[in-house]
């Protein structure tokens, strides 16, 4: 049985994810259709592309995975097929492909479609698409292959002598912060030297725990998350809304935000001690 996964911008308040669930399930009746996600934000990609690479890894070889996100943001739409990692990672040509794979992937096609259909129409294509793959039809006869493609490089902290500074990647639900620092990008900084985890001027914390169990409640707890990066967190509390920590975001103007009394923090640094 094929398995296919939805990532898209669309939330889950009106029709559009069941009728693309449904385009699919009408090429093929066989397929399992799993959601990762449906409330990416169409102008944070660094957080969809950590939101779908996060998840993608742990399914098996030729899973087909569908990403909706800022869909009619390029000048001239295309829908890219590319094969990474024995996967399918099937995605508008706006760089999202590249901040998932962290790398062009040797095999992509385009999808033949046109910017004034409907999204729907879109998606159709994309669902026939899905359809001849499972059938095992050659991809070089489903698309065109495509060597041109928008590419954009993931989010790197800064990295001085005795300092990192990250950007806030996502802000989840219980409004916990990930921050784009790596452990092994921290491992490499560190050697074992002392340090503090900076955020919102004089806040600190200067230990690395193993989870948020690992400090009593209210109390600040900074770990390496399941995906690999650095979080910070209050146990049962909220530290992105405590302390005006907001995702990275390059458009974001802070002048107008301390107009409205709204400071918001997009980074966190690291300083070591010699």
């Amino acid at each position: 049985m094929a398995i296919i996964t939805l990532s898209t911008d669309l939330g889950v308040q009106d029709y559009l994810v069941g009728a693309i669930k449904g385009q699919l399930l009408s090429e093929n009746k066989s397929v399992q259709l799993i959601d990762i996600t449906h409330h990416l934000i169409q102008t944070n990609y660094p957080h969809a592309a950590y939101s779908c690479s996060s998840a993608f890894k742990y399914f098996p070889e030729q899973t087909i995975h569908i990403v909706l996100l800022d869909i009619y943001s390029a000048k001239d739409l295309k829908i890219l097929v590319a094969v990474f990692n024995n996967q399918i990672i099937i995605c508008p040509d706006n760089g999202i492909l590249t901040l998932i794979t962290q790398t062009k992937p040797e095999l992509i096609f385009s999808l033949s479609t046109k910017k004034e259909n409907t999204f729907l129409q879109i998606t159709q294509t994309i669902a026939k698409a899905v359809g001849n793959i499972i059938i095992k039809k050659p991809l070089n006869e489903i698309g065109i292959t495509e060597n041109n493609i928008v590419e954009r490089s993931a989010l790197k902290p800064t990295i001085g002598n005795n300092w990192i500074e990250g950007q806030i990647l996502f802000v989840d639900n219980f409004e916990n912060v990930i921050i784009n620092i790596t452990k092994e990008v921290f491992d490499n900084e560190c050697r074992d030297r002392k340090f503090k985890i900076h955020f919102k001027r004089n806040e600190t914390i200067n230990t690395i725990q193993h989870n948020y169990a690992s400090v009593h409640e209210t109390e600040k707890v900074a770990f390496f998350n399941s995906a690999g990066y650095l979080e910070i967190a209050i146990n049962k509390g909220n530290i992105a809304g405590l302390f005006g920590l907001n995702s990275y975001n390059e458009n974001m103007n802070q002048h107008a935000a301390a107009m409205q009394n709204k400071w918001f923090y997009q980074t966190v640094q690291i300083i070591f001690e010699d």
